[in-house]
């Protein structure tokens, strides 16, 4: 199980606690220090669509009109904290965030 986000996130410290403590072996992954591949990135895309794209965050309200409307992959590939958090991947599964659906998801 891979969880992306960032290690200052709260959200992401929360669901790495949680997930690990119902026994998933968690392997956490830096967005900041290790950026997603093109190909990893389309992949979230594809399934998460612009979603995947914190709209709420400090960095998005930091960003210019002219910024904001680039596509999705450009800005979260220029700003990785962009990236709703946490990812959660497992054997082809993901979730985005950490809301009931996504907890229920991988049995918490």
């Amino acid at each position: 199980m891979i969880l992306y986000g960032i290690p200052s996130c709260d959200t992401c410290r929360k669901a790495r606690k949680a997930l690990a403590a119902a026994g998933h072996d968690v392997t956490f992954r830096d967005v900041r220090a290790q950026p997603l591949s093109p190909a990893e990135l389309a992949a979230l895309l594809a399934e998460f669509g612009d979603k995947l794209v914190n709209r709420a965050s400090t960095s998005w309200r930091g960003l210019s009109e002219a910024e904001r409307a680039r596509p999705a992959a450009d800005l979260l590939a220029e700003h990785p904290a962009l990236m709703k958090r946490p990812v959660v991947e497992d054997g082809g599964r993901r979730t985005l965030g950490w809301a009931a659906a996504a907890q229920a998801a991988w049995g918490l």
